[in-house]
């Protein structure tokens, strides 16, 4: 059986563009109530920028007929069990007869690409690291099956996310 990815060409296209939409939206609305965040801060602390990648994922389980799928995301309950720490809040999980099936995250970065870069590499490699070490050790209970664990990040293309050249991580930032 092949996976159906629901035109995701297109639905990734539109889930961009909401991103973007969703950045300047959030920042007028700071604007307008005149308690604008210092810098950029104000286009991403809305916390509504990756909708469209959420809805893009929804779509692809949906479509692929895992029938009696819960998938939550949004406001739901979403928190795993750690390892290292005790719980992690995700955004998106896929729940089938009380059985985790996925767990996702959905990241953005736009500009200060050295610093922000190692922190989200850092970011994605512990919270893998941290779930599968509470999975292993029965986090998720003693016969839980294998889930998927997912990360998608958008990386903003620009000339200093896209230099394939070896710098200093300090000159990525200027």
């Amino acid at each position: 059986m092949s996976l159906n990815l629901c035109n995701y060409q297109k639905q990734t296209r539109e889930a961009v563009r909401a991103f973007w939409g969703n950045r300047e939206l959030a920042r007028r609305k700071q604007v307008e109530t005149g308690k604008p965040d210092q810098g950029s801060r104000a286009s991403v602390t809305a916390g509504k920028n990756m909708v469209g990648f959420v809805a893009l994922m929804k779509k692809i389980v949906d479509g692929n007929g895992l029938k009696g799928a819960t998938v939550t995301y949004g406001r739901s309950v979403l928190t795993l069990p750690g390892f290292f720490r005790p719980t992690k809040q995700w955004d998106m999980l896929v729940l089938h007869r009380d059985r985790l099936i996925a767990a996702l995250e959905f990241k953005s970065q736009v500009g200060s690409f050295g610093n922000n870069f190692n922190n989200r590499t850092e970011e994605a490699i512990g919270t893998a690291h941290d779930f599968w070490t509470a999975y292993r050790e029965g986090g998720l209970g003693e016969d839980s099956p294998k889930p998927f664990l997912g990360w998608l990040i958008l990386l903003e293309d620009a000339p200093a996310s896209t230099n394939t050249r070896h710098r200093p991580l300090s000159s990525l930032s200027a």
